[in-house]
């Protein structure tokens, strides 16, 4: 399958695209972990079907010293042992908050409770930002058929420039 369109090739795309980065820079730089930033990305990608971004997640969490064993189990983190409380509570919320339309209900009180418990305000925000944004770029990505495998571990930003 070939890449629809190059969303970076005409210059309302580059527009987007920049802006999406510039948002998701934000959210790099707050206060929520990295490790849970990746996982939650690496998440959020796998439920929507996205190649590219798994492919991206899975190999900058890699490179960022991120073990093996999780990322294999992130797509059955709830039969595993080996992430955090609060890592649990963000991969709760990414799921409910990708989900939104499968549930009928949008996100539970009991799993906004126990992001509440583990995340203050600002990383609250930011974790809620990157599930929006991680679901619009797998959108874009599947939309466009944009295709994982090549991605070079640390390349995102010259991806966006």
């Amino acid at each position: 399958m070939e890449l629809r369109m190059n969303l970076f090739g005409t210059e309302i795309g580059t527009k987007i695209g920049k802006r999406i980065y510039a948002v998701s820079q934000v959210i790099q730089e707050s206060p929520l972990p990295k490790t849970t930033q990746e996982l939650v990305q690496l998440r959020a990608s796998q439920i929507n079907g996205c190649g590219f971004c798994v492919d991206i997640h899975c190999k900058d969490a890699a490179a960022g010293g991120e073990t093996q064993a999780r990322l294999n189990l992130v797509a059955a983190w709830r039969h595993s042992t080996v992430f955090t409380e609060a890592e649990r509570a963000a991969l709760a919320l990414t799921e409910e908050g990708t989900r939104i339309a499968d549930n009928g209900r949008g996100v539970s009180d009991e799993t906004w409770a126990q992001v509440r418990k583990h995340y203050d305000d600002d990383q609250a925000v930011a974790l809620v930002s990157l599930i929006a944004m991680m679901n619009a770029t797998n959108r874009l990505g599947v939309i466009l058929n944009n295709q994982g495998g090549s991605y070079e571990p640390g390349n995102l930003a010259s991806i966006a420039n």
